[in-house]
């Protein structure tokens, strides 16, 4: 552990339905894995490890001078993965701050994992994520398209109200696209993943709903922009295109 007290763990399996063996998949001569492990690196904030079930995965984070552990095939959710790997790599409870980046999210940049963090200086906050504001009119009705509604707390700041995939709030003003990296409070996370599904989470589909229905603070941090997530073979090109080849 570095002693920054903060540690960015990586969840990452080879079993995604839509692009079967992402994780590995190649952008300009390295794994996806890979280049977003380099990203939580270049952010300097605290110790980076990727936690997998596949040995593939953890040889290539490995051959790339990054670590990895291995954690159990069957977690429902990514939050499960970190918190199992949480206590392989931290058993003394060294880390105060864990950050969950997902690992099909290879054009993050280092400034947004920055600012993921940023809002736990609030004491009261108990989760804190991201956004962007949406500029395209596609977006605004995509049910693909996670949504965060939130009370302004500051510049570039909103506290968390709910999460949806419906267009919303209704009227005049921007709309936020939520950006699915989480920086937790260590107690937070171990309280979020003891918690069972809630019912607004099985609704919408949303993990994060399960912390908001308990009464956990989830803080957001604007950011200008929302990284490419790869989940299709079109996604893949797109990061190809954009990480050059």
């Amino acid at each position: 552990m570095a002693d920054t007290g903060i540690l960015i763990v990586i969840p990452a399996r080879l079993a995604a339905t839509r692009l079967p063996g992402k994780p590995l998949a190649d952008i300009a001569g390295a794994p996806m894995i890979v280049h977003v492990m380099r990203r939580a690196q270049e952010a300097h904030v605290g110790t980076v490890v990727v936690a997998t079930d596949s040995e593939a995965i953890a040889t290539a984070v490995e051959k790339a001078d990054g670590r990895a552990v291995t954690t159990r095939a069957d977690h429902v959710s990514g939050s499960d993965r970190i918190f199992e790997a949480l206590g392989a790599v931290d058993p003394g409870g060294q880390a105060k701050v864990i950050v969950n980046l997902q690992g099909d999210l290879p054009t993050i940049t280092p400034g947004d994992i920055r600012a993921a963090i940023e809002p736990l200086a609030d004491p009261a906050v108990d989760i804190a994520t991201l956004a962007a504001e949406i500029t395209s009119p596609e977006e605004r009705t995509n049910p693909n398209v996670v949504k965060v509604v939130g009370s302004p707390v500051g510049p570039k700041r909103l506290r968390a109200l709910y999460f949806t995939r419906t267009t919303a709030p209704a009227g005049d003003g921007p709309l936020y696209h939520h950006i699915g990296l989480y920086a937790f409070r260590r107690a937070a996370l171990a309280r979020f993943v003891a918690l069972p599904p809630s019912p607004l989470e099985q609704r919408e589909r949303l993990e994060q709903l399960r912390a908001l229905e308990a009464g956990m603070r989830i803080d957001v941090a604007i950011v200008d922009s929302v990284p490419l997530g790869v989940d299709t073979p079109e996604d893949l090109e797109r990061a190809r295109k954009l990480l050059g080849r």
